[in-house]
């Protein structure tokens, strides 16, 4: 054999016996293009971003829901019995909260790559079990019980006020009031005009109305004209009405001139109270004589409803227990297409469920300094 046939022989055998490199063997997939690149990184994004905001609303509600129950468990002023339970339970809470963190990551990490939109999925459906429970009159006695816990004496006022206003309903007859808010009916339209115009509540307006007039606009004997019993308004109202409805003069024997004097002067003393709608409306009832109700409180050193009170006569001490009562009412009709009974079965629950009108974050938001009504 010669030289060069043996060494042909050789190299076949080494090409018979290398391996194959199977991967070199692959064709290459092509790049995707920018825009699909883009595309998939948008998604991502937004997977992530409804995952964090769905986990974060289930925190939020069960947070408020433990702090309420350990607001309602160690309610009192013992340090080793109240104070020092609920100071432990906020740690507890704190604690449970990492551990449910970590366990998220780790559950996370195993389901993602399965399935990319699957702990986004998850997420939105505890989400969906918290907004369930949410809506339940267990969480709503929970949040009351850390609405009372946060607002100190401010919201232990408000309740005691809030709870006049359910008795007041109570102790009201039903079917006279039924009448009230079918005569009403005709002057709604304008009544919701002057309340938007003014940035009043108008279920507080419609309040007003029925105690001033029973919505049976006529003059009084102290010189009250119409629907809201206009005497002496302020001129900033004034002004104000002249410019919302282009007139020169308004005339409180229109019932539209005289359903926006009344919302704009609840407005202005609204504002001359600083939001608070106790004494808005309380002011509204007094009117500028006698210096107003400012001058009243500055006379008694009061600071508040709760503490001018016990100092006013029968008919300016009610007034707004009155107006909040046909407010509710009002309120109720709407909801529920009639006036429940207070006493019945699990009504109280539900109209305390319902709430005042005028009683809402916005009224505390004012009070904190929060933005005045648009002019």
């Amino acid at each position: 054999m010669t030289l060069g046939r043996k060494a042909a022989i050789l190299a076949a055998r080494s090409t018979a016996t290398k391996p194959i490199n199977r991967r070199a063997s692959k064709p290459r997939r092509p790049p995707l293009p920018k825009s699909a690149r883009l595309g998939s990184r948008r998604r991502g994004w937004v997977l992530v971003g409804a995952e964090a905001g769905a986990l974060t609303g289930t925190a939020l509600i069960a947070i408020i829901a433990m702090l309420g129950c350990a607001a309602e468990w160690f309610a009192g002023t013992g340090f080793t019995e109240s104070l020092l339970p609920f100071a432990g339970s906020v740690l507890l809470l704190t604690l449970t909260g990492s551990l449910a963190l970590r366990l998220w990551w780790w559950l996370r990490a195993r389901l993602q790559p399965r399935v990319a939109p699957l702990p986004a999925l998850l997420a939105l459906g505890l989400l969906g079990g918290a907004g369930w429970f949410a809506s339940s009159d267990m969480f709503r006695r929970e949040l009351a019980n850390l609405r009372s816990l946060v607002g100190g004496t401010e919201e232990a006022e408000r309740a005691a006020i809030a709870h006049q206003v359910f008795a007041a309903y109570r102790r009201s007859d039903l079917t006279q009031m039924q009448r009230l808010l079918e005569r009403a009916q005709a002057y709604l339209p304008v009544i919701r005009q002057a309340a938007e115009a003014n940035g009043v509540d108008e279920e507080v307006l419609v309040g007003i109305g029925a105690a001033e007039s029973s919505f049976s606009p006529r003059d009084s004997k102290d010189g009250g004209r119409g629907l809201f019993q206009i005497t002496a308004p302020p001129k900033g109202a004034i002004e104000a009405v002249k410019q919302q409805l282009g007139t020169d003069r308004p005339d409180p024997f229109n019932h539209r001139h005289n359903a926006f004097l009344g919302a704009a002067t609840l407005r202005h003393y609204l504002r001359d109270m600083e939001g608070d709608l106790f004494l808005g409306l309380l002011a509204y009832n007094i009117g500028p004589r006698n210096g107003g109700l400012r001058s009243i409180m500055n006379q008694y050193g009061a600071r508040d409803f709760v503490t001018i009170q016990p100092y006013l006569k029968n008919l300016p001490r009610d007034y707004p227990i009155r107006v909040l009562t046909a407010a509710l009412a009002y309120r109720l009709w709407r909801i529920d297409g009639k006036l429940p009974r207070y006493e019945e079965g699990s009504n109280a629950r539900h109209i305390q469920a319902v709430g005042i009108p005028g009683l809402g974050e916005t009224l505390r938001a004012s009070r904190k300094g929060g933005a005045e009504p648009p002019a």
